[in-house]
């Protein structure tokens, strides 16, 4: 649980996470690459440490107590995750790798089945490559046709042009809660409410990487079809995540991978598969994942995902603020500029030099932030840039980590401007 605070405070919250409590080249370390992976607090790594000194075992088939213990706290793990995102039922949790594994367990288990010539996949040019990549994979052997929405100069969806999109061919829809790239917290009700009212059968599929660390989820009221997120986002480990999926969906699916677990009965010639979730998580699973994953919940559920987004929008609109007034029209910031619109990421452009000198830099001076393509190429192509460098905030982070990159990014300027 995190320190015992009467109100949000991310200095007293930051001292929760030993990652933070370290300089880089001399530099006290501003970590804002949250979009990226988040840091984890000693809650969660108490938890793995627990597990492995007193209760490692695998769990389901053991009779003994210590495999009693390690199921307790996988399935309990399962449970929380329900909570989480309101699922009607734990069984409706599949544990996976992370939000990549859990969409192309959709998309193989579910898109060879439904998908044939002619048919029509849609998603939006703000996907990460997780959320194109296993779509366009099962597209080419299929004949299934893939669309898109694409967005306007401030990174939103245009839905004007959903008419168009979404027909009777209609058979998949794919798309982020929140965007990685720009930010974008996306009206995805919106879009829901015309899929459903022009192609009721279609499956909708939501990514919430970005968007289950910072802003409450209710699959049901959502009213999608599966809903993917990863532990490492919300201060859990790497390696663990979780697929929602409606049971009637699960049930009706292909098992994804063989092996053990996931069989009821084994004959010479068949085989007969284990109920949902059990179905889809073949062999020896993340154990230690999944309760660290439990941990990360109950800690980032005692500080309250509201008073994270309203911390997150205090810091990125300084953050703004603070980059426009000192660099002008030297900087571009992209994303939606209502911050209502926005998550914690400010993705920017400087005009005198490249984002990759940018975040070697600003490392230099202990701020870590992250420049690329943020596996988000059909956004960069969008605007015409190569990368963008993104500062990605969490519940640790002040005005004062705000302040520090502002001040390394003075130094980028010194040296290029």
């Amino acid at each position: 649980m995190p320190t015992d605070v009467r109100a949000f405070d991310p200095e007293v919250l930051r001292g929760d996470f030993p990652a933070l409590d370290q300089s880089v080249d001399g530099h006290p370390l501003v970590y804002l690459d949250n979009a990226a992976t988040t840091q984890k607090p000693r809650a969660v790594i108490e938890a793995l440490d627990r597990y492995y000194e007193a209760d490692n075992a695998n769990v389901h088939r053991g009779i003994h107590e210590l495999s009693r213990r390690a199921t307790e706290a996988f399935e309990g793990a399962r449970s929380k995750v329900a909570r989480w995102i309101n699922a009607a039922d734990a069984t409706e949790i599949v544990w996976t790798r992370g939000t990549t594994e859990a969409i192309n367990l959709v998309a193989f288990a579910h898109g060879f089945d439904m998908l044939g010539a002619g048919d029509e996949i849609l998603l939006s040019i703000l996907e990460h490559h997780s959320n194109i990549v296993p779509w366009q994979l099962v597209a080419a052997r299929t004949g299934a046709t893939i669309r898109y929405i694409e967005i306007d100069d401030d990174g939103e969806w245009i839905l004007e042009d959903l008419p168009d999109l979404v027909g009777p061919r209609t058979k998949i829809v794919a798309l982020n809660h929140v965007s990685n790239a720009l930010g974008t917290i996306n009206p995805v009700e919106k879009v829901v409410e015309h899929v459903r009212s022009r192609a009721p059968e279609a499956v909708i599929l939501l990514d919430g990487a970005q968007a289950a660390a910072h802003m409450d989820v209710d699959v049901q009221a959502l009213g999608v079809d599966f809903y993917a997120f990863s532990g490492h986002k919300v201060c859990g480990p790497t390696g663990i995540g979780a697929l929602w999926g409606r049971k009637d969906r699960l049930e009706a699916m292909s098992p994804w991978q063989g092996g053990g677990e996931m069989i009821s009965v084994v004959e010479r010639d068949h085989s007969t598969w284990a109920a949902v979730p059990h179905k889809f998580e073949a062999g020896t699973p993340n154990i230690a994942g999944a309760v660290g994953m439990g941990a990360a919940i109950d800690y980032v559920g005692a500080v309250g995902k509201p008073a994270i987004l309203a911390h997150e929008r205090d810091v990125v609109g300084y953050a703004i603020r603070q980059l426009e007034s000192r660099f002008g029209d030297r900087i571009r910031i992209w994303g939606p500029k209502a911050l209502d619109r926005r998550s914690g990421v400010v993705s920017f452009s400087l005009d005198f030099a490249h984002p990759h000198d940018i975040a070697t830099i600003l490392d230099s001076e202990g701020v870590a932030v992250r420049a690329g393509h943020h596996c988000a190429q059909l956004v960069m192509k969008r605007y015409g840039v190569p990368a963008t460098a993104r500062a990605s905030f969490y519940l640790y982070n002040t005005i004062e980590d705000v302040d520090r990159m502002v001040s390394a990014l003075g130094t980028v300027e010194d040296f290029f401007g």
